[in-house]
């Protein structure tokens, strides 16, 4: 029998749900799919929330399972830098695929979002890098088969087309079954999902106060036509470009105008 070779020449995975995330697995199964050579470089424990950011003020270390298979006691952007500038560095990978995260990056959560952080690296790096989410309504009743059957097709029907070395691609998966998909739609995040912060104060058992922080959501408010969440609720795949800068359209003379002058 004739070997076929799989399309992609080597893959670095991450995530931000951390190395037992049930979705961690699914990216697994699809990373395989598509090279046979994959790398898993993930943060230890849960990081969701952390976005882009790295860290500077403790020192990394790497638990290595096997050659090609590492947990990190950092954030997913660690873990990219680490992957591609230290372990992978005789030869990078062609591709970098982040999640599946457990949940929808949509609309605002984008800007939050680690999964989206470490993809966001990838681009930083040079390669190109693709965020996946499977959004969900009822958290025991998540189709992770939804993302695992559809994202192969998806992430090689996008690489064949290319897109610009300075964007990352964030795919979102609706909850539905995946012979009940409508198809794929290239949408935008938009704000208006998250309407405000909840803080929890408590206190500790000395009486010296701590806090929790969280978001209140209201997917409806970002539901405007041509956004992910619309794409979502209407049985699409989402696929939304990012980048770290975008211009601004609007007139912005008058404020140019009064800066020049505000020192006069």
């Amino acid at each position: 029998m004739t070997r076929i070779d799989k399309p992609i020449p080597r893959i670095l995975i991450t995530n931000d749900d951390g190395s037992r995330a049930e979705g961690l697995k699914v990216l697994e199964q699809i990373a395989a799919e598509l090279s046979d050579d994959v790398w898993v470089v993930v943060p230890e424990h849960d990081q969701s929330g952390v976005s882009h950011s790295i860290s500077l003020h403790t020192p990394l270390r790497i638990y290595s399972v096997s050659d090609r298979y590492h947990c990190v006691n950092g954030t997913p952007a660690d873990c990219v830098l680490l992957a591609v500038e230290h372990l992978m560095r005789d030869r990078k990978p062609s591709l970098i695929l982040s999640g599946v995260n457990r949940g929808a990056n949509v609309s605002d959560a984008v800007a939050y979002s680690g999964t989206v952080g470490a993809a966001m690296t990838g681009v930083l790096l040079g390669i190109p890098s693709i965020a996946l989410s499977q959004y969900f309504e009822e958290p025991d009743n998540i189709r992770w088969d939804t993302a695992a059957q559809l994202a192969p097709t998806v992430i090689l029907h996008a690489l064949r087309c290319g897109w610009s070395s300075q964007v990352s691609i964030n795919i979102n998966f609706p909850d539905i079954p995946p012979d009940q998909v409508r198809g794929v739609k290239v949408c935008r995040p938009v704000p208006g999902s998250i309407v405000g912060v909840e803080i929890d104060q408590r206190e500790d058992q000395r009486g010296i106060p701590y806090f929790w922080l969280g978001f209140r959501y209201a997917p409806k408010e970002a539901a405007a036509p041509g956004s992910d969440v619309e794409a979502l609720r209407q049985g699409y795949i989402s696929v939304s470009p990012l980048r770290f800068e975008s211009a601004i359209q609007e007139d912005w003379h008058e404020l140019s105008e009064a800066l020049r002058n505000c020192l006069g």
